[in-house]
């Protein structure tokens, strides 16, 4: 099972960073490839940032991904999402972004990671997709974001 994976240092505290991406429903501000962001179901608690919540993203060409919030954690700083539905040709895709004190700067550490299906072909070119294309520009993004 592929495992690709992304981490930053980011030029803000971990908790800063925390508050801003727990937000399930803002990562059209700082995912250069996703144009909107569209909560479709609140998940527990409401707000859109509960288990269970569902996010509707469009990127690029009129691409629609559907992902679904099934875990959060304050104490851990992490959360972790679905795909209910992609144009990838993946199966059973889950990511987790997790954020961490840099303990002698005061900065915050932030990985993002994923594990998912695909077929034999697809494998190599998907991992290098979900490691640079989103992950990593992710992460830049949080970067321009906190300055």
């Amino acid at each position: 099972m592929p495992k690709p994976y992304a981490s930053a240092v980011i030029n803000a505290t971990a908790d800063e960073v925390w508050s801003y991406v727990r937000d399930f429903g803002n990562i059209a501000e700082w995912l250069p490839s996703i144009e909107t962001c569209e909560i479709e179901d609140q998940g527990d608690g409401g707000g859109g940032s509960g288990v269970g919540a569902v996010r509707r993203l469009t990127g690029a060409g009129d691409a629609v991904f559907r992902e679904r919030l099934v875990a959060l954690s304050d104490a851990d700083r992490s959360l972790s999402y679905d795909f209910v539905e992609s144009p990838f040709p993946v199966r059973r895709q889950r990511s987790t972004i997790r954020v961490a004190p840099v303990t002698d700067t005061g900065q915050a550490f932030v990985e993002w990671s994923g594990e998912f299906d695909a077929d034999a072909g697809d494998e190599e070119r998907m991992t290098k997709i979900f490691a640079k294309a989103v992950y990593a520009a992710g992460l830049d993004g949080l970067r321009k974001h906190f300055g």
